[in-house]
């Protein structure tokens, strides 16, 4: 989108936005990098988690405006392995927040239709916090109207690492034989086997990079940037990447005049 472009976009209200939307056009899987909640409390001269406390804001409006639109999967990067690596008292405050987020909003997912699952190596997480995760997973198994994965002490790496060794277990255990491992096997063993690979992958706070998330999944997925800090991101920052996508050309690796006919 050109300058001229986006500054006509800004002009326009939410519904006029909304208006702009073609349904056939929309994503069926939409994956998000939440990021820029630390530096958004930090601009406030307030306490990072009070950042990620008003980033839960933003969750609750992308699920409300996904299920509005009839976008099927939503897929957040809530954790990532590499977190751990943060100050004990910022994770143990992250992980109370996780516990509080699924406390409170439990109810509100199974009543609006939403599978609660998360991704990555939850073995990580504290007991507590797993004990609640667990009974999200399995109050909401029944539930298709939105599937909201959340990656929890998630890497794009380990992911792929943990479907190699199922895959080597499954050959060892003559289940599987070498050849019959090609690219529609290997999906099956990832975390994300359940669902479509994200048509569309949304980074807020203006980095430009997909820092170790979805790694095998993202292969053809487009890729939307902007400077918004999560806290701020909402319905008309979300309908703006939509607006973009529906003006990209999802090729596939062909020609433009191969897709048309």
């Amino acid at each position: 989108m050109d300058t001229k472009e986006s500054s006509a976009m800004d002009q326009l209200s939410v519904e006029e936005l909304a208006a702009k939307l073609e349904p056939d056009l929309l994503p069926k899987h939409v994956a998000i990098i939440m990021d820029g909640n630390g530096r958004w409390a930090e601009l406030r001269s307030l306490p990072r988690i009070a950042g990620h406390r008003e980033g839960i804001k933003s969750v609750r409006e992308m699920i409300t405006v996904c299920l509005e639109l009839g976008i099927h999967a939503l897929t957040i990067y809530a954790f990532s392995q590499e977190n751990w690596n943060r100050p004990a008292q910022e994770i143990s405050s992250l992980m109370s927040l996780l516990e509080y987020y699924l406390s409170t909003e439990r109810t509100k997912l199974i009543e609006q239709g939403v599978r609660f699952r998360t991704i990555g190596r939850l073995d990580s997480l504290p007991t507590s916090a797993l004990q609640w995760v667990r009974a999200a997973e399995q109050e909401t198994a029944h539930l298709d109207r939105l599937h909201l994965t959340v990656a929890l002490s998630y890497s794009g790496r380990a992911e792929i690492v943990d479907a190699v060794r199922g895959l080597l277990h499954d050959v060892q255990d003559g289940k599987l034989q070498p050849d019959d491992v090609d690219e529609s096997r290997i999906q099956q063993y990832l975390y994300t086997h359940e669902l479509p690979d994200p048509d569309l992958l949304i980074r807020t706070s203006g980095e430009t990079r997909i820092s170790n998330f979805l790694l095998w999944q993202l292969a053809y997925t487009e890729l939307y940037f902007t400077p918004t800090l999560w806290p701020d991101f909402r319905r008309r920052e979300l309908l703006l990447a939509l607006l973009e996508y529906q003006r990209r050309e999802r090729r596939f690796g062909r020609v433009l005049s191969t897709i048309s006919s």
